[in-house]
């Protein structure tokens, strides 16, 4: 799904700090106009969050479980 053309470029924010990933999983936060979603090197996606906090939970969830 590709972001409104109108909609700010954020770079992408880490959502967990880099010591916390497990081999070949890299974890990123992006906004999408007023949503957040989380994704990782190996496909995962997390689902648009309204909090970025709840984005970087779902992106923990996804390394510990």
């Amino acid at each position: 799904m590709d972001p409104h053309p109108l909609a700010p470029v954020v770079p992408p924010l880490p959502a967990v700090p880099a010591q916390a990933q497990p081999d070949g999983h890299t974890i990123t936060t992006s906004e999408r106009g007023s949503f957040c979603l989380a994704s990782c090197t190996c496909g995962w996606r997390g689902p648009a969050r309204r909090s970025r906090d709840l984005a970087r939970k779902d992106a923990t969830a996804h390394l510990t479980g």
